[in-house]
């Protein structure tokens, strides 16, 4: 089962949140996400599997430039994690569909995502859900 995730939610969500993003904690990561929510352009989502939340994916609306995108805004894949045993079974797939639907929803003609470099893993996930990759580009910062 698929649900958009609310305020009500935040513990479960950051519960999963940070099993994927680990340099936060969960009340950073509940603040932001609450943050978030009260700005009416992003979805949250929680996929359950015998009741328990076993996934969820975030999406925003962009409208700033991404790159590779020719449209704004652009519906912006800000996060998916699938506990590792139900990854490969299709819920990701259905967490995705359910972002780009939205995006649909809110007058978007393009949807777009990142990963890092050395996130084979994730790379692999947005490639087999039909992702095309439009750039790769290092950052750098500098104290001054």
């Amino acid at each position: 089962m698929v649900r958009e995730a609310t305020k009500y939610d935040l513990d479960i969500l950051a519960g999963l949140a940070i099993l994927m993003w680990t340099n936060h904690t969960l009340e950073n990561l509940k603040d932001e996400f609450a943050d978030i929510m009260k700005k009416n352009n992003a979805l949250f989502l929680l996929i359950f599997k015998d009741e328990q939340p076993i996934g969820f994916a975030q999406c925003q609306l962009r409208y700033d430039y991404v790159e590779g995108t020719e449209s704004s805004p652009v519906g912006y894949l800000e996060g998916i994690f699938m506990r590792t045993e139900y990854r490969n079974k299709g819920y990701a797939r259905t967490l995705l569909q359910e972002c780009e639907k939205w995006s649909v929803s809110k007058g978007c003609k393009e949807f777009a995502s990142d990963c890092e470099l050395s996130n084979d893993t994730s790379l692999k996930f947005h490639l087999n859900m039909g992702f095309a990759e439009a750039n790769r580009i290092i950052c750098f910062t500098k104290k001054i």
